[in-house]
This record gives structure tokens, C-alpha cells and sequence, in this order.
């Protein structure tokens, strides 16, 4: 039960839910310590025999089994944190799916598309009467979830966020086991979406009068110096009789300071029943919520019954005004504010869709360091974290539900994302589809798109309604939506759009989607790479995009297709290629060229940038295209100190001259009103002699989640990135951390993500049996009976009518694979009777062993073992029924074999690479150590901190 309580604090922090110190609430994270194994989607043997009970799940309350009983032996399955993806642990295959990134899952790869998951955890005595629930933020998918063998329901979607009530399952004062099966073999978009329990989970306790999961909406209305903060409470009275209790709503601030509360109100709530409570809080002086400044507020919601505070639920929200104007744009807080946008799927190098909450931070403030201040969640709700991130950093979000539709399905799985996310001050607009090609220009989607707009307005009224749409523009959907939401200008005219719905606003959803590589300046023949200058991809090139949506003034703003790089769709690209190339940052958040035309034009510091590299033997005398982005008046170029011209920079453009090329040094000079400003320069370098490792944060909280994004250079003498270096280099970490991931931004490369231990089990079989007098070590080998097969006279499941013998002998055998000289092998063995010994290959491995519910394990002596076939002996007195309903254990158990991990190593692409480090819950110092042939060693010295 303590690691239930580990990170109680995170909850508080986070913001999400109520504060864990009130008596009637708790919010537990439930993300350690996890069982997992693959499962099969169709052979149940390989799905640990689960569906072929005598009495199902379906027909029958706890019933459970295969891997779904509470008393199955996970024992020998991989130990494990959430959140996890196991998509990006497994290999890659030409016959996967294209656009999940050629990953081995789907439908061709049934033994790695579906995944088991168990967690034992303790629920103390007390806990009777409170109201106990699980609740996960995201599970991909089709997951289906059970309690001490209770089936509980079964949840489709990857995104969607649900709860599971449990409190009339548990086990109070004792055990109890979550199971999940999770089946990703069909997919849900048409991009990497991982697999697994890639979300956290949470156990939450309440009292039975409470406020509901997601049961806070606050809305404000800034009014002079203060605001009126409007807060609807849904409370749920989940007891047998009807309850009255006292609600009061207070404001308090970023520093813990009450500063306006509202008088208390009495409800009286029948048994079962739901109620929405509406107040209006006036809030004196409002500092607002806005992009440089992100202030939040708590709504902190207090149930009191019989004096007593049953419970207390905080919302973190913000003070701040949001509108589209049809003409004007988009205003935060009454002033225009241009939508600097990106579109960005889920999934980062090394960790796939499981990230880290510490990785939510380091890509908002990367897009943040771009320019960027608009997030578009495409094309699906995203995680808790990514929205607090967005809140606490000042980043505007375009929220977006997986599919647009009317049905009581996608309304519902609608309303779960409103609910959940509705007081995110950073949330702008509801995005209800994308690029629904079927219905886009037709009547059916115009009818479709208005009823989810009708619904997201009885949810909230005070954001806009828009929907992606790609074509059929002045038909269709783009008749009805609040926002129009351009697809690519190469579709239609949005001046035509505007001037047929005057009082339509409209918004760039997605633009540019240019091809490009870090990196990559010239492409050889057969290399699925594209060059990083800024190409025309599926629509117009960035820069084209950029100047239509600046020039008109009608248009809130644009989100370029994409900010980071994703796994799969790397069109135009086949195999090997298996990640996108649209992004403004590569997999790993290491900038392409393309991100400096956005610094230059949506950031606020002066800035120059020159691309190429300048390393291109072999080429000298020829023309290399040379570019500068970058926002000042006039840029000078200079090669080896001799002046090729000064243009001036046009507005929202970008300069470029064809340079014969010739070693030495590039250099660009930027003036501002006739005076030297900025340079940046581009120098020939010589051969990587040595690594360099840079991390985005030195010290972290030893809370066994948080991460250290740690950048690796590899450089020549002179400390120069060598711009072309892909040397293979190796990781060590000693400390309280670990590493979680390796990446390089190479979108073609099939190396691994991660280095894991690889875990085979071998079952005993060919069990059998004959009588014995006693378990004295001679009844191995005495000629007592004959073997049959086991159990076959005597079924287990049968009450015996006559005298069993005093003891059995068991004999089975297994296979054992040639072994790495550091695997280990551990028997995880299972009681056969109230008394036992133990032989392997005539071997004594135990004696005078009793019966375990717990179950023993032995860790085997590989000089015991043989390759090939080895045999179990097991004497055992045998169980004896007391009950016809009784049943007893008649499988022996299983071998585990573990082989080590290789080491952590990863190429370098064009000079960089990633590596991810986590934190393991001790505090003291991470040293981080890489290591490449030839080259020049590099540490680094990471401290993680508990008080943190």
C-alpha cells in the first residue's frame, strides 16, 4: 500500500481532482509495479486460456480466467512502470502497417497484438462505506477490465479517458488484483498510436456523497479589475439513503491565499442521485490567464455533512476571455492574438506514446521556443498531462475528438472530452472531426457536424465549434460550424469561403506540410530522405502558407502540419522509412531548418539563421543553394571573408544565394536600420573527435517519473558539430535512474528504441504420476506402480470415493534453449500437495517443502541444467477434498528465463542523438556516460532530489 501513496503529491500539483489530505478523498496513482505479458488475439493456449472457462465472465459475476482470475500466476511475467507503450518495443516488418511506422502489430502479427497487464494492490479495512473507483486516462485499445476476477466493462477507444466504480469487488483489508487485457490489433487512426496502458491510472476514494468524476465546470467573466467566476458542481449521492450537506465554494490563488468564497448551500440529495449545483463567485482583483502569463486559480469545492467536510474536490482554472471574430480573428482576454499553430500527434522518440509527464513539458516548451502558442491535439483527445502542460506553460489548445458523429456513441465519447477537459484555461475551441472526405461537401455532414455542434454547446457555451475540413469547401460541413477549419489552401479559395458565410470565422487547421530531413541538403538515389530546405509537400510550402494567413486579417491564424515529426504515415516514402517527415522539430525535438522561418516570424527575438552545412567534399566549384532565415532588414553573406551581396529580407520571406562551394567559412550579417545586428556562421569542419551531453534539466524530483531529456554531440576538435556524423555510440548510467529510451530523429532507421531484458518461459510437461509409501528420497526410483498420465484417475474436480495413497510421484520434463552465460533461470513452482520435495535432474532442489498459496520460486543452478531435456520429480502428499466446490492446483509452474539487456547504444544521425533518463525513487547522483570508438568520451552528472 505505500507505493500507492508514493506520489500523492503529483496529484496536487497536477491539479487534477481534489486534494488527497481531505478525509472523504483520495486520488492514489497506480502506475507502479505492473505485471505484463503478450497475450494472442486468437489462440487461446497462447492467451493464457482466458475465454475457456467452464462458466464465463459474461455468464456468470467473477468468473474470470486465464490471466482475468485473481488467482493467476503472473510470477514470471516482466515486471513494469506505467505508463507503458510495448508498440515501440517490438521489431519492425515490411508487412506492417505503413502508416503506424511498420511496427509488428495489426492484424498479420496476432502474438504481439495483445498485451496482458496485472497489479496486486491492498485496500485497508477502513475503506469500507467510501465509494473506490479506478480510473484510466488511456488505454490503446479495446481494453477490457477486471477485479479479483469481476468483470467490469470493456472500453473501444485508445483515448478516451474512463472509470470503473469497484468498490462492491474489493477485498477490504486484503488483496486485490486489477486485470486488463488489451487488444491492439485493429487501428484507430491511421498514424502510430502505440499500445498498452500508455496513460496513467489512478485509484480514487469518496465518500458516498461526493462530486462526481469530472463534476466541476468553471466559467469566468472578467469585468474591470475582478471577474465573476461562475462554478456548476455536479454532486452524486452513490449511498442507500437520501443525505443533506453543505456546499461551499472557495477561490484560492497561486499562493495558497483564499481570496473570495461564496456562502454555503444546502442540498438535499435523494439515494442514488445526481444533482448540479450553479454558483457565482465574485473575484475582486482577476489577474488574467494569458500566453506570457499563465496564472491559474483553484475553485476549491467543500461538501460538509454533520459539520464534518465529506469532501473536497479543487479545480485548477483560469481568468481569461476567448472569441473568433468572422472578420477580425482570434482575441484572448479583448486583444487579437494571430493563431502561431502546430499540429502534433502523441508519440517521441525512445518512449512511443507512453510519455513521461516531465516529456509533456519539454515539447511544449520547445514549440514555445519556436514561436509557436497554439497546439491542435490531432486527431484525438490527448493526454491529462499534455492539457496541464499547455495550461501551466501558456500554450492555446485545439481540442479534438477522434471522430465526428451523432450516435449515442460519439456523442458520449464527446461529452467525456468536454467534461474532462472544459477548465483548461489553455482550450480555445472543440474540434468535432477531421477531414471526414465521405460527408465534407454533402448533406449528411452538414447534418452530422451541426448535431455535434448543438451538443458541444449544451456541454459549453463559451468556446467556438470547428471542424478540419479538406474539401467541398461552401458545401457540407463548412456551411454550419461555428470556425471554418482550412485544410490546405491547395483545396479552395478561403476568400470565396468568407465572403459566402460573412459571419463565419476561419482558421488555418492545417497547412504547409513540407518534406523535410534534418539535416539532409542533397539526396542520393534510393534514400527515402527529403532535403531540409522548404519544399512543397501536400499542400504549399511553409512559407507560402505563413504569408496567405498573415495577409488576411479575417483569419485567426494557422496550425502548420506538423511541429514534431510522428512515427508512421512517411509519405511519400515506403520501407524503410517509418516516420513522417512534416515536422518542424524531428522525433526528438532536434530542430530542422524549417523551425528558424518560424522563430524569425512568430517569435519576438531577433534572429538569423544559415543553411547549409558547409562539409561537402567532393563538390567543390559547384553551386550549393544557400539560405537565410531570419527577421532582419538586409542580410550580408560572406564566404571565407569575401562578400557574395546584401539583399534586403522580405517580410514573412527569406533570402537565398547559389554559392560555388569551396571549404572554409560561411557567414551571414544581419542588419536593422542600416546597423550590424546578427551573424551566424557555417564552418567546414573536420572528422568527430569527440561526444559532447547537454540535458534539458540537471535536477530532478526522485519521484521515479521525471525526466532529464539529455541532447548527444558528436563534435570535431574544435568543438563544432560535425554535421554529418553517424557514429554508433554506447550508454551507460550509474545512480538511482534509468534509461527509458534512445532516439536520433532518423526517419528511416530500424534500430531499437529500447534495450530490454528478454523473458522466455518453458512449461513442464508430459506430467505424470504413480503412488509412493512416503516422500523418503528412495521413492524416486523404486519400481511402485506404474506412470500414467496425471490426475487421469483421479480428476480433481471429482470428491474421491476411495483411499487415495499417502504420497505421489510427479515426473514432467522441459526444454532448455542454450543459454546466455548471464541468464538466469528461475522455477516459479506451484504447490502439488500439503507436502513436497523437489528434484531436478535427480538433483534435491527442495525438501520438506509445505503448501504456499504464495507459491515458491527457485532460482536454478545452470550447471544443474542441461540443454535440451530436463526432468522435474516431485513428491507430494495429495490434497484432499473437504468440499465438492473445492479445487486444487495440478500444474507445477513454469521456467523463466531472463537474459540481460544489451547495452544502450544508438547511432547518431547527422551529428546528434537522444537519450532519456529516469529516476528511480532514490536521491543521489545520476552519471550518465557515453562512449563511441575513436572518440572522445563524455559525462554527465544528473542529481535527483526527493525534495523536489
Amino acid at each position: 500500500m505505500k507505493k500507492l501513496f508514493y506520489l500523492l503529491a503529483v496529484c496536487l500539483l497536477l491539479g487534477r481532482g481534489a486534494a488527497a489530505q481531505a478525509p472523504g478523498r483520495e486520488r492514489l496513482l497506480m502506475d507502479f509495479d505492473w505485471r505484463f505479458a503478450y497475450g494472442h488475439a486468437f489462440d487461446p493456449q497462447l492467451d493464457f486460456n482466458h475465454g475457456t472457462g467452464s462458466f464465463s465472465y459474461y455468464a456468470k459475476t467473477g468468473y474470470g480466467d486465464g490471466a482475468a482470475a485473481p488467482g493467476f500466476d503472473d510470477r514470471s511475467w516482466r515486471q513494469l512502470d506505467l505508463p507503458h507503450d510495448w508498440a515501440v518495443e517490438v521489431g519492425f516488418s515490411p508487412k506492417a502497417s505503413l502508416s503506424h511506422g511498420f511496427k509488428a502489430i495489426g492484424r498479420p502479427f496476432p502474438e504481439s497484438s495483445v498485451g496482458w497487464y496485472r497489479k496486486s494492490f491492498k485496500v485497508p479495512a477502513t475503506d469500507l462505506g467510501r465509494r473506490l473507483a479506478l480510473e484510466f486516462d488511456g488505454v490503446f485499445r479495446n481494453s477490457q477490465v477486471w477485479i479479483n476476477g469481476h468483470h467490469l466493462g470493456t472500453e473501444p477507444s485508445g483515448y478516451n479517458g474512463f472509470q470503473y466504480d469497484i468498490s462492491d469487488y474489493l477485498n477490504y483489508g486484503g488483496d486485490n488484483v486489477v486485470a486488463v487485457r488489451v487488444d491492439a490489433t485493429m487501428e484507430e487512426g491511421w498514424f502510430y498510436e502505440g499500445a498498452g496502458i500508455y496513460r496513467h491510472v489512478w485509484l480514487s476514494k469518496t465518500a458516498p456523497v461526493h462530486v462526481a468524476y469530472n463534476g466541476t465546470f468553471v466559467s469566468t467573466a472578467p469585468a474591470g479589475a475582478g471577474a465573476a467566476v461562475t462554478a456548476r458542481t455536479t454532486l452524486v449521492n452513490d449511498g442507500s439513503t437520501a443525505q443533506t450537506v453543505e456546499v461551499t465554494q472557495e477561490i484560492v490563488d497561486a499562493s495558497g491565499k483564499t481570496v473570495a468564497s461564496s456562502p454555503a448551500q444546502r442540498v438535499s440529495l435523494r439515494a442514488l442521485a445526481r444533482q448540479e449545483l450553479s454558483t457565482t463567485v465574485a473575484l475582486p482583483q482577476a489577474r488574467l490567464w494569458s500566453l506570457d502569463d499563465p496564472y491559474r486559480y483553484q475553485l476549491r469545492t467543500r461538501v460538509k455533512q454533520g459539520g464534518q467536510v465529506a469532501d473536497r474536490y479543487d479545480t485548477m482554472f483560469g481568468v481569461r476571455t476567448v472569441r473568433f471574430d468572422a472578420n477580425q480573428g482570434f482575441f484572448l482576454n479583448g486583444q487579437r492574438v494571430a493563431l502561431h499553430g502546430t499540429n502534433n500527434h502523441q508519440d517521441h522518440a525512445g518512449v512511443g506514446a507512453a510519455l513521461p509527464d516531465a516529456l509533456q513539458d519539454f515539447r511544449i516548451r520547445t514549440l514555445k521556443a519556436m514561436g509557436v502558442n497554439a497546439y491542435r491535439c490531432s486527431h484525438n483527445p490527448p493526454t491529462p498531462e499534455l492539457l496541464e502542460a499547455c495550461d501551466r506553460l501558456g500554450m492555446l489548445v485545439l481540442d479534438e475528438v477522434r471522430l465526428l458523429g451523432s450516435s449515442a456513441l460519439h456523442l458520449a465519447d464527446a461529452r467525456r472530452l468536454m467534461e474532462r477537459d472544459r477548465n483548461h484555461p489553455s482550450v480555445i475551441a472543440w474540434s468535432m472531426g477531421n477531414e471526414e472526405w465521405s460527408v465534407e461537401g454533402n448533406e449528411t455532414g452538414a447534418r452530422l457536424a451541426a448535431a455535434a455542434q448543438r451538443h458541444a454547446k449544451t456541454l459549453d457555451s463559451t468556446r467556438a465549434v470547428t471542424v478540419a475540413i479538406s474539401g467541398g469547401w461552401g458545401n457540407g460541413i463548412s456551411t454550419v460550424v461555428d470556425v471554418m477549419g482550412y485544410n490546405y489552401i491547395v483545396h479552395g479559395s478561403t476568400d470565396a469561403q468568407h465572403a459566402k458565410f460573412p459571419n463565419q470565422a476561419g482558421m488555418g487547421t492545417e497547412e504547409g506540410a513540407t518534406h523535410a530531413t534534418r539535416g539532409i541538403y542533397q539526396v542520393a538515389p534510393g534514400q527515402s530522405y527529403a532535403v531540409a530546405y522548404d519544399r512543397k509537400g501536400l499542400g504549399s510550402t511553409l512559407q507560402e502558407g505563413w504569408q496567405h494567413y498573415a495577409a488576411r486579417p479575417y483569419l485567426a491564424g494557422m496550425f502548420i502540419w506538423t511541429g514534431f515529426d510522428y512515427r508512421g504515415e512517411p509519405s511519400p516514402f515506403q520501407w524503410p522509412a517509418n516516420v513522417s517527415s512534416f515536422g518542424m522539430l524531428d522525433l526528438c525535438g532536434f530542430p530542422k531548418d524549417n523551425a528558424y522561418y518560424l522563430r524569425a516570424w512568430w517569435g519576438t527575438e531577433p534572429i538569423l539563421h544559415l543553411l547549409p552545412h558547409w562539409n561537402w567534399p567532393g563538390r567543390e566549384g559547384q553551386p550549393v543553394e544557400v539560405v537565410a532565415y531570419g527577421n532582419c532588414d538586409e542580410v550580408e553573406l560572406y564566404l571565407n571573408k569575401k562578400s557574395l551581396g546584401r539583399q534586403p529580407m522580405p517580410r514573412n520571406g527569406h533570402l537565398s544565394w547559389q554559392v560555388p562551394y569551396t571549404p572554409g567559412t560561411l557567414e551571414a550579417v544581419g542588419y536593422r536600420a542600416g546597423q550590424k545586428t546578427l551573424t551566424d556562421v557555417v564552418r567546414t569542419t573536420g572528422p568527430a573527435t569527440a561526444l559532447a551531453l547537454a540535458a534539458d534539466r540537471t535536477t530532478l524530483s526522485a519521484n521515479r517519473q521525471d525526466v532529464s531529456v539529455v541532447t548527444v554531440r558528436l563534435q570535431d576538435k574544435n568543438q563544432l558539430l560535425m554535421p554529418t556524423a553517424g557514429n554508433d555510440v554506447s550508454f551507460a548510467l550509474s545512480g538511482p535512474g534509468k534509461i527509458i529510451g534512445v532516439g536520433n530523429g532518423d526517419p528511416t532507421s530500424l534500430e531499437a528504441d529500447k534495450f530490454l531484458e528478454t523473458i522466455q518461459t518453458v512449461r513442464i510437461s508430459k506430467l505424470e504420476e504413480r503412488p509412493a509409501e512416503n516422500l523418503a528420497p528412495e521413492n524416486l526410483t523404486a519400481s511402485v506402480g506404474t506412470w500414467a498420465p496425471a490426475y487421469s484417475t483421479r480428476p480433481p474436480d471429482v470428491m474421491p470415493t476411495a483411499p487415495q495413497p499417502k504420497a505421489y510421484v510427479y515426473r514432467g520434463s522441459f526444454e532448455v534453449p542454450a543459454l546466455d552465460p548471464a541468464a538466469t533461470v528461475t522455477f516459479f513452482y506451484r504447490s502439488l500437495g500439503p507436502e513436497q520435495a523437489l528434484y531436478l535432474n535427480g538433483q534435491p532442489l527442495a525438501r520438506n517443502l509445505a503448501v504456499s498459496n504464495k507459491a515458491d520460486s527457485f532460482v536454478l543452478d545452470k550447471k544443474v541444467l542441461k540443454v535440451g531435456r530436463n526432468e522435474l520429480m516431485v513428491m507430494a502428499t495429495p490434497f484432499v477434498k473437504k468440499h465438492s466446490w473445492e479445487s486444487f492446483n495440478t500444474d507445477p509452474g513454469l521456467l523463466q528465463i531472463v537474459t540481460p539487456a544489451a547495452a544502450w547504444h544508438r547511432k547518431a544521425f547527422n551529428g546528434l542523438a537522444q537519450v532519456l533518463v529516469q529516476t528511480t525513487g532514490a536521491s543521489g547522483t545520476l552519471t550518465l556516460t557515453a562512449t563511441a570508438p575513436g572518440l572522445k568520451p563524455a559525462t554527465l552528472k544528473l542529481t535527483a532530489d526527493k525534495a523536489r
